[in-house]
């Protein structure tokens, strides 16, 4: 009967375990606690993954494109600025070329005039003092002193017209010397024609009064006698007996 009863006994336990209250039971309670939040932390993994995989994030593979239709409108934008502001250089630089050259023509231009008006008006005033030039030439030519008085008059005033003569050469006068030149109408005045073989037709033979230059210009032009050829026999019957000098036409 005891064995009988031992029978029963291991079945019940069997069906029904006993729980024994140690710190088996505290194990029991953590597994299963930690085994349901194990479960609940897998379902929210899970529902994190469903609402990925229903409600996407935007593509970062989208971006790239904007980014670079962005740069590139950016560097159009760029360009025509940067064109414009050539383009506005340009114009400075070609202003600023005109204006350069514009002041340059300016400069040379008054330069010139200033030039001319003191050619003029010295012109002016040494034309004034040639008539005082002649004069002591005459004066040099035609008087002979016959005394010692006489001649130191004459060195005085001949002084005086050497320094007058000195001063005109450093203001840039110089005398014409035409004599047994070709006649030349920009430079001489022809006065008197001679009839003459010993010079060619048109040679200056002599001049008369003399003539200026001032710098590269005429300051007074030469009065000079010129030769011609001697008319024909047949030229000397039709005008009769002529002098071996005429007036020049």
């Amino acid at each position: 009967m005891s064995t009988t009863h031992n029978e029963e006994q291991l079945e019940k336990n069997i069906e029904t375990p006993e729980v024994e209250t140690t710190g088996d039971t505290s194990v029991t309670v953590e597994s299963d606690v930690s085994t349901e939040t194990a479960a609940t932390v897998v379902s929210d993994s899970v529902v994190e993954e469903e609402s990925e995989v229903t409600n996407p994030e935007p593509s970062s593979e989208d971006s790239p494109e904007k980014t670079i239709a962005a740069l590139t409108e950016q560097i159009e934008a760029l360009q025509n600025k940067l064109q414009d502001q050539a383009q506005q250089y340009d114009l400075l630089k070609n202003s600023h070329i005109r204006l350069t050259a514009e002041f340059d023509n300016y400069r040379k231009r008054t330069a010139k005039e200033k030039q001319d008006q003191e050619t003029i008006v010295k012109r002016n005033t040494i034309g004034e003092l040639l008539s005082v030039v002649d004069n002591f030439e005459r004066a040099r030519n035609t008087i002979k002193p016959t005394n010692d008085g006489e001649e130191v008059i004459h060195k005085s005033y001949q002084g005086v017209y050497k320094n007058l003569v000195d001063s005109l050469k450093r203001l840039g006068v110089s005398p014409m010397r035409p004599e047994g030149q070709p006649f030349d109408p920009l430079y001489h005045e022809a006065m008197l024609r001679e009839y003459t073989d010993e010079y060619g037709e048109g040679t200056i033979i002599e001049e008369l009064m003399r003539g200026y230059m001032l710098g590269e210009q005429v300051l007074r032009h030469a009065m000079v006698k010129v030769a011609a050829p001697k008319p024909t026999e047949s030229s000397e019957n039709t005008e009769g007996s002529t002098s071996d000098e005429t007036p020049a036409e």
